[in-house]
């Protein structure tokens, strides 16, 4: 499974660690940093946390589970809206770079759209990048209007990725924003990959797990992997659980199996179909 070129011509896994929810209850500390070192010892090429999970709390469970790894590992963390000014996204940064003991940030993303106009935001990732505290830069949760007025503001045309909620049940980026991002060589990177166990009985998964000697939930994941420009982000507190989200990116979809699919889980095909999806 080749690594995603960004437009900054660096790579980026195309399958890693989530850790929403992590950190808001201080009894499943040692469980959650648990299964992050697991799956950085199986083998995660990637971790994506935030300063709003757990209010820095996911930062810090984050930092510590990757201690002794973090040259390996590809580090993402997203800021507030409301620390989008120039002058706080620096402080944001700082603040995720300490909780996260380390000195760069390999991808930061804007958490989703605020007030604060988007030219003001990128004047302070360009400056982290230019003092080596970000590598690459980008979004998340914005749609296809606020992804153009944000490529017309990139003055360095470098954005990395849009994260998103986007999985076989939720594929209402398929209509217009995804295309837009794949003509702009922006990654898609899936949040929600699994609607949240949603969609894990669907009988078309089902069919396919028995089929590839699989679980459902890797064929949810193989299907985001065979799409163009897509990481997933998985989340897990549970060893097995993470070992099977990883052990996803060995399973092949046939064109057979991705026709099923796409059966059972239509690309949307008006602007209509995606505001259905949505609700």
């Amino acid at each position: 499974m080749a690594d995603i070129q960004l437009p900054s011509q660096k790579r980026i896994p195309r399958l890693g660690l989530g850790t929403w929810y992590m950190g808001e209850n201080k009894s499943q500390r040692q469980q959650e940093v648990a299964a992050l070192r697991f799956g950085i010892e199986y083998g995660a090429k990637l971790i994506d946390t935030a300063e709003m999970y757990g209010e820095g709390e996911a930062e810090l469970i984050t930092g510590e589970a990757m201690r002794g790894y973090r040259d390996n590992l590809y580090l993402v963390s997203k800021f507030y809206p409301h620390h989008a000014g120039r002058k706080q996204v620096i402080t944001a940064c700082e603040r995720s770079l300490r909780r996260l003991n380390t000195d760069h940030l390999d991808l930061y993303l804007l958490h989703w759209r605020g007030s604060v106009p988007f030219a003001e935001t990128l004047e302070a990732l360009y400056q982290l990048r230019e003092q080596g505290k970000i590598v690459d830069y980008g979004v998340s949760n914005l749609d296809l209007d606020d992804m153009q007025e944000w490529c017309d503001a990139d003055q360095l045309s470098l954005c990395a990725t849009n994260q998103v909620l986007y999985n076989l049940k939720r594929r209402e980026a398929d209509y217009a924003l995804k295309p837009f991002m794949d003509s702009k060589q922006i990654s898609l990177m899936a949040y929600c990959p699994l609607d949240q166990g949603h969609l894990l009985q669907h009988p078309v998964l089902r069919q396919l797990a028995e089929r590839h000697d699989a679980t459902t939930a890797q064929i949810a994941l193989a299907w985001l992997l065979a799409q163009k420009g897509v990481i997933a982000i998985p989340k897990s507190t549970h060893l097995e659980r993470v070992k099977e989200n990883l052990d996803a990116a060995e399973l092949l979809l046939t064109q057979d199996d991705l026709h099923l699919l796409n059966e059972a889980f239509p690309q949307p095909k008006s602007a209509r179909d995606a505001q259905l999806q949505m609700r």
